[in-house]
């Protein structure tokens, strides 16, 4: 059994510490977070020991999963490296590229597992669609949702946008050539609504839309490649491939075939604690390493970027106010 701790007590924190005790091969052991009170009603829910500070938790365990904000990412997790504790840190990896470039070496001196929270590599969709596009040639990608106050501590691209850029990360195998971004903040003070289009040095463009002011929730993606086109709508559980491997023949396509396939939910925190265990047990290959979530943060910069230079050309042209 791994002995495992939690810090952060917050939404996704109290999340963890319900997988972490329900996980057949983690013993959660004890929970940390700034506010006592908080801390005790997770604790007591999650049937844990609430620990009193970072340390003490620290000297508890086997591993630590950092579910803070994401400004104490590295703080926490480098401390628990240094400790020589396994670490799983929520998305994104740190705050700053500098941050994830310092866990990332910690981990490889200490040889501690440092895994990162993009929870979508667990999932049923991402699994669908990597078995299907092998090199996607253009990728357009929307999730928008209503607005909730919770997440707004950062903008869009951090809160909603980064799952569907290391999704494209994940399917693309080239590095970002340039990314041309528009944003803007109208519920909170930072970006609500956002659209990337990312160009990869191999010519694969991907075209990245988020929202959390929007009337609805949608969630989609479509894939063209030279295998074929691919259509999910992951709120439906559906996903359309029209290419010449899998399906049935579409008369009058000169040897096209339709597939049509549903997938069912499964618990994507669970299998991402189920991966975590095995890591850290068994040596399993890490999923979502350190390098993965450091290109995830790097796209979600560039993106940021991109974002503030189109609002300063908007601010001189007069189309928007300073």
């Amino acid at each position: 059994m791994l002995k495992v701790g939690i810090v952060g007590a917050g939404h996704f924190g109290r999340f963890h510490a319900l997988k972490a005790r329900d996980c057949k091969r983690e013993a959660l052991i004890a929970l940390f977070d700034p506010d006592p009170a908080r801390a005790r009603l997770v604790a007591e829910e999650a049937g844990c020991l609430q620990a009193e500070s970072l340390e003490d938790l620290i000297k508890q365990v086997d591993a630590v999963i950092v579910a803070a904000p994401a400004e104490h990412h590295f703080p926490v997790a480098s401390a628990c490296l240094k400790a020589g504790r396994h670490v799983l840190v929520e998305k994104p990896i740190a705050a700053t590229l500098e941050e994830a470039e310092a866990l990332a070496a910690l981990a490889r001196e200490t040889g501690c597992i440092l895994q990162v929270g993009h929870l979508l590599r667990y999932s049923a969709e991402h699994r669908a669609i990597s078995e299907r596009i092998g090199k996607p040639l253009y990728i357009e990608a929307t999730r928008i949702a209503p607005f909730k106050p919770r997440g707004t501590d950062v903008s869009v691209i951090l809160d909603l946008m980064i799952h569907d850029l290391d999704l494209v990360l994940s399917l693309v195998d080239s590095p970002i050539e340039s990314i041309d971004a528009v944003g803007v903040a109208v519920s909170s003070q930072h970006e609500d609504i956002s659209n990337a289009r990312v160009r990869f040095v191999n010519g694969c463009v991907a075209s990245i839309s988020a929202s959390r002011i929007s009337l609805k929730t949608e969630r989609r993606m479509r894939v063209f490649s030279e295998e074929g086109y691919l259509s999910a709508d992951f709120m439906q559980q559906e996903l359309t491939m029209i290419g010449r491997k899998r399906g049935l023949p579409l008369p009058g396509t000169g040897g096209f075939k339709r597939e049509a396939m549903r997938w069912k939910d499964c618990d994507n925190l669970a299998a991402e604690h189920d991966a975590f265990a095995a890591a850290c047990l068994d040596g399993a290959p890490v999923l979502v390493d350190a390098e993965a979530g450091i290109r995830a943060l790097d796209a979600a910069i560039r993106v940021k970027s991109s974002m503030d230079l189109s609002r300063r050309t908007m601010e001189l042209s007069g189309l928007i106010q300073a």
